[in-house]
């Protein structure tokens, strides 16, 4: 039986992760959810501030076509009482690198989305040995204070707000890069306030601290850096001193593109990090 458009667009499922390969694994702070798709060399995917592994769900099923794709959540996603236990940075980057133990994985690459990217960055500086190459799309070198970073950050972390706010909800145009309507724009707002507010501020401000000046050269292995030309929350220096910190970075820009670039654009996403990592690869065999 096949499923009629309208009933995908309803419930997102076109945008959705589908149905993966699920498991748990025992952490030492907490037990992760994670999902798995494709087959061959192994990608480690660490989703953003909000929405889960399931916002990135077309994402990772286009880079299934030539990976081993394994996503999970971060802490608190599945429990915000994790929270009462407080956390930092370095504890999302020791989370990963114990996820990765926990799958055998010796050196997979690590791609990270938005605060993904954050942790995944964190993560590479920490433990420059567990990975074979970093990718990040809407993350720079440091946290950068501009009008909508303050008003994003006093809004989640100083006023309750209903599921599904319709004001708040405009603010994803932002991220979008433009006007977006329709099912997409639904899934994503949807996806996204499946994450508990408190969650999501406390992410915020770990955010707010971020700030890799100093320590990017402890980053060594090679890394994509891929940026909408309308991210509005990724600034220009922040890229800048990525580029210039990091001693193989290669920068990105997707035309059209705003934050949430890997929703908008999976396909070209997934097309630049096919050729980075596989054509590593096969220089590397060369």
């Amino acid at each position: 039986m096949k499923a009629s458009t309208g009933w995908l667009a309803t419930t997102g499922a076109e945008f959705s992760a589908g149905v993966g390969r699920s498991g748990v694994a025992q952490l030492t702070h907490y037990t992760v959810s994670y999902r798995e798709w494709g087959e061959g060399p192994p990608l480690v995917l660490v989703p953003g501030l909000a929405g889960g592994y399931e916002l990135l769900g077309l994402l990772a099923r286009k880079l299934a076509r030539h990976f081993r794709v394994i996503s999970y959540q971060l802490r608190g996603e599945d429990d915000c009482f994790a929270l009462r236990r407080r956390f930092d940075l370095a504890d999302l980057a020791h989370d990963l690198a114990e996820f990765i133990d926990w799958h055998c994985l010796e050196r997979p690459a690590v791609m990270g989305v938005s605060f993904g990217g954050v942790v995944a960055l964190e993560f590479a500086a920490r433990y420059p040995g567990r990975l074979e190459a970093l990718v990040l799309q809407g993350a720079g070198a440091r946290f950068q204070q501009g009008l909508i970073q303050r008003v994003a950050g006093t809004v989640l972390s100083r006023v309750l707000l209903p599921a599904d706010n319709p004001f708040i909800n405009q603010f994803f145009n932002l991220l979008f890069g433009g006007r977006q309507q329709g099912p997409l724009f639904d899934f994503v707002t949807r996806q996204c306030w499946q994450t508990d507010q408190s969650v999501m501020a406390y992410r915020y401000q770990l955010a707010e601290q971020f700030d890799m000046t100093g320590r990017l050269d402890r980053v060594r292995v090679p890394t994509l850096a891929l940026v909408g030309d309308r991210d509005l929350l990724v600034s220009e220096g922040s890229l800048a001193e990525l580029c210039a910190g990091v001693p193989d970075c290669r920068l990105v820009r997707l035309p059209g593109a705003g934050h949430l670039a890997c929703v908008t654009q999976p396909e070209r996403v997934a097309e630049e990090v096919r050729c980075f990592l596989l054509g590593r690869a096969r220089a590397a065999r060369d």
